[in-house]
């Protein structure tokens, strides 16, 4: 007796594996994965994340009503894995210096600025839990615009001026522009 049921739960241990690494390597993801570069004047600068959807959802707000991201508090800054960014060379990264290498970036949304930091920590599987603060490179507070059209996908791009390359991240009707400098 005592055999079947050792054996019933190793079954159901080797199933439950099976099912998480073909959720892991295998099956489409939900937030798909993506990666986006800026590339001029000797700069690179790439950044890796994954991409969640809005689904009618409430993206941003306070957590009483129901926002998927509440004000106030870690944003890995997208889905599934920490994101990520790389510098090729030193910048000033929305006015504080940063040294050229890849960092773990992440976010704590408010209604009108995001802190967004950098942290040294990488590689950062499922990045769900916040992450050692003190590793934090750089921090800094940039405005949200809000816009009359809705982004539905989670969307990190760059576009740029006579003043800096902006990093721009894009969601729902927030856009939050970020100034990178050499």
């Amino acid at each position: 007796m005592i055999k079947k049921i050792l054996l019933g739960l190793l079954a159901l241990i080797v199933i439950f594996v099976l099912y998480v690494l073909y959720v892991i390597f295998i099956a489409e993801p939900v937030s798909p994965p993506d990666s986006v570069s800026y590339n001029a004047d000797g700069l690179e600068i790439t950044v890796d994340y994954s991409r969640p959807f809005k689904k009618d959802r409430l993206i941003f707000g306070e957590k009483e009503d129901g926002a998927l991201q509440p004000y106030g508090v870690y944003w890995r800054l997208g889905a599934n894995n920490a994101t990520e960014i790389e510098f090729s060379d030193d910048v000033i990264f929305g006015g504080e210096p940063v040294d050229a290498g890849r960092y773990r970036m992440y976010a704590v949304p408010g209604p009108d600025v995001f802190e967004i930091s950098l942290n040294s920590e990488l590689d950062v599987f499922f990045a769900v839990a916040e992450p050692d603060y003190e590793l934090d490179v750089a921090k800094i507070q940039a405005q949200v615009t809000y816009k009359d059209q809705i982004t539905e996908q989670l969307t990190i791009s760059f576009s740029s001026d006579s003043t800096a390359v902006w990093m721009n991240i894009d969601w729902d009707n927030y856009l939050v522009a970020v100034p990178i400098q050499q």
